[in-house]
């Protein structure tokens, strides 16, 4: 089939437009290659799924288009299809799983798509809208496996030559079903097959990779759905067919790597980009670092921002774990007076950026900590010296249940402490701000509960629980009257006694 003369006479430009390709110049400057974001994410759907919906759907009969249509998707596609249907003026069912977003269900709805939710999956989905097609004789609208969309998803690797100046060395390409990969290396490979094609796939939903590796399409048993628009358990028969042949090679990502080119993309566009659409962003990182090169001229596909905002605090928390700039450990430190100031000072100039902790027993007492690095290497360094320091340690970086789950649950009653009050406090926050609020706090009393995380707000918020008998609370009072840090007592909090207070 000629994809290089069905892609430029592809009609997509009814309904999408060109796309900047734009320098990312932070990310540029921090690899030590250039390059540039393809910001597909500017799309009236936010998405790139609109061409392929569109050069389907406008060549579709008469009688077809009065019939409509039905799509499966997780969104972007849903969307592009609803915008089709709009502008042709036909009927348009969307099938989607249970587990899509919500901005994204409201904007098929908005754009006059029927939205059935079925399944937990892509493929659960997919084969609903399928049965619906002979059911109710509708046209149904592949979302990728279907030459007519991966032609149309293909003028993006058209624009992407037109645009550049200078001679390609990589595009790094999203992988869901694969059209739009598929469409690129058809027209790129055709006229520059030097220019590398390099895939990104999520390392639990990466179907294509597992694919070409087995010489066969293979469907996985499950995908996981941070990424949910490449959630898909088996890849096109056609993309896979294209794939195999123009695809040069895949990188896989985790959850953390997105998370960072998530924030990688929006510290140089000032853009939030959904998991899927940040994905090879994170792909262009991970081979970089591999590769060791520099000087390169590289384009990613920033492919959709139909981004939920409640995930946002999610991919905030995990970003600098993706980026490698913030270790976790559990360390064990001595139970005495003064043990966590001594930690802090021997930890030196690098911030702490979460400390949790709850007093247990009286010989050690073991901390969940988080600490600002640069770099795995300087982590790992990091690690060896606390274990060379006699505070026994281990790394957590990469532990989800740690992440996920041991970061909020560090805590729980402590018996053997009879007169403990609990205090809330927050200080400027800033470079050192820790240590300074250590530093001021008197050591006369000891510290049995203690938990803090940098949130990045102008203000460090901390929660400290202290032994301190009756006969000497109001010495313990002037004493944090004197810090001059804003605080509450939270000892009589309904909360603290529920959950942490020995009493």
């Amino acid at each position: 089939m000629n994809y290089l003369e069905k892609i430029l006479k592809a009609r997509v430009y009814e309904v999408a437009r060109e796309t900047a390709l734009d320098p990312a110049r932070r990310l540029s400057a921090r690899l030590d290659n250039h390059v540039w974001l393809k910001r597909e994410d500017t799309q009236p759907v936010f998405s790139f799924k609109l061409r392929g919906a569109y050069n389907r759907m406008v060549q579709l009969s008469e009688a077809e288009r009065d019939k409509g249509v039905v799509a499966s998707s997780a969104g972007n596609h849903a969307q592009g299809v609803a915008l089709a249907a709009r502008k042709l003026s036909c009927r348009a069912v969307i099938v989607m799983p249970l587990t899509t977003p919500q901005i994204k269900i409201e904007a098929v709805k908005a754009l006059g798509g029927i939205v059935e939710l079925w399944g937990d999956s892509y493929s659960e989905a997919h084969a609903y809208a399928v049965s619906l097609a002979e059911e109710q004789n509708l046209t149904f609208v592949h979302p990728y496996d279907d030459p007519e969309v991966i032609a149309g998803q293909g003028t993006v690797g058209m624009e992407i030559l037109r645009q550049c100046k200078d001679d390609l060395d990589a595009i790094f390409v999203p992988i869901g079903g694969g059209g739009l990969i598929a469409g690129i290396a058809s027209y790129v490979k055709a006229l520059y097959p030097d220019v590398r094609i390099i895939g990104v796939e999520p390392v639990d939903a990466a179907s294509m990779h597992a694919s070409l590796e087995a010489g066969r399409r293979v469907e996985l048993d499950a995908v996981g759905i941070f990424a949910d628009g490449v959630a898909v358990k088996k890849v096109g028969e056609e993309t896979f067919r294209i794939c195999a042949e123009l695809v040069d090679e895949i990188v896989l990502v985790n959850t953390d790597e997105i998370c960072a080119a998530i924030k990688d993309v929006f510290e140089d566009t000032r853009s939030i980009m959904e998991p899927a659409g940040a994905l090879s962003v994170a792909g262009l990182k991970a081979w970089c670092d591999r590769e060791q090169v520099c000087g390169k001229n590289l384009v990613a596909i920033a492919c959709g921002s139909n981004m939920n905002f409640d995930r946002l605090r999610f991919v905030a928390e995990r970003s600098e774990l993706g980026e490698h700039r913030e270790a976790i450990f559990g360390v064990t430190l001595p139970e005495e007076k003064g043990a966590f100031k001594a930690f802090c000072a021997k930890v030196g100039m690098r911030n702490i950026t979460e400390f949790n902790y709850r007093y247990a027993e009286a010989r050690n007492a073991h901390v969940f900590v988080g600490i600002q690095v640069n770099g795995q290497e300087e982590a790992s360094e990091l690690l060896a010296e606390l274990n060379g320091m006699d505070y026994p340690s281990i790394d957590l970086t990469e532990n989800e249940f740690a992440k996920l789950h041991l970061r909020h649950m560090v805590g729980g009653r402590a018996p053997e402490i009879e007169h403990e009050v609990l205090f809330r406090f927050n200080f400027p926050e800033r470079p050192g701000a820790l240590m300074d609020f250590l530093n001021s706090l008197s050591g006369d009393w000891l510290i049995t509960l203690f938990h803090y995380r940098n949130h990045g707000a102008d203000s460090g918020r901390v929660l400290v629980g202290v032994e301190v008998p009756p006969d000497e609370r109001g010495a313990f009072v002037a004493s944090i009257d004197s810090l001059g840090y804003t605080y509450w007592d939270e000892t009589d909090n309904p909360a603290y006694q529920m959950f942490l207070s020995s009493c």
